[in-house]
């Protein structure tokens, strides 16, 4: 999928959010909300595999993209997946920052692009695998 970037990873699902959480804190970002999926489908007698969506960020990192083109707004903050496929393999899912920027149109937002995906590339990597970065 054009943008996504999934990782598979060593921990199930629980542990991979709670592991991403961890290194996204660790990193001095905030994290605004942790949002179950598979419990909001349970409540209307729905089943889902395990689905949880974190949203973070760091308005130093996202605030240039929206000073430049503010409808970068709707893909900020930050948002990463973690899911389970129906084999039972967890993933860890984000958009790609050189995605959002391209969809809004951001114009030179190299640097800015750059250190974000590299830092979400880095803390995803560390979340989703037995290695500290």
């Amino acid at each position: 999928m054009e943008g996504l970037t999934s990782i598979r990873s060593r921990f199930g699902p629980k542990e991979t959010m709670d592991r991403l959480e961890a290194e996204i804190r660790a990193h001095g970002m905030k994290v605004f909300a942790r949002i179950d999926h598979t419990a909001g489908a349970a409540e209307v007698g729905l089943k889902l595999a395990p689905t949880e969506l974190i949203v973070f960020g760091n308005a130093r990192g996202g605030t240039p993209l929206m000073q430049s083109v503010q409808s970068v707004g709707i893909d900020l903050p930050l948002k990463a997946l973690i899911w389970e496929d129906a084999s039972g393999t967890t993933w860890l899912s984000y958009n790609e920052p050189s995605w959002i920027a391209q969809r809004h149109g951001v114009a030179n937002a190299d640097r800015v692009v750059g250190k974000m995906a590299a830092a979400l590339g880095a803390i995803a990597r560390t979340a989703a695998s037995f290695n500290r970065s």
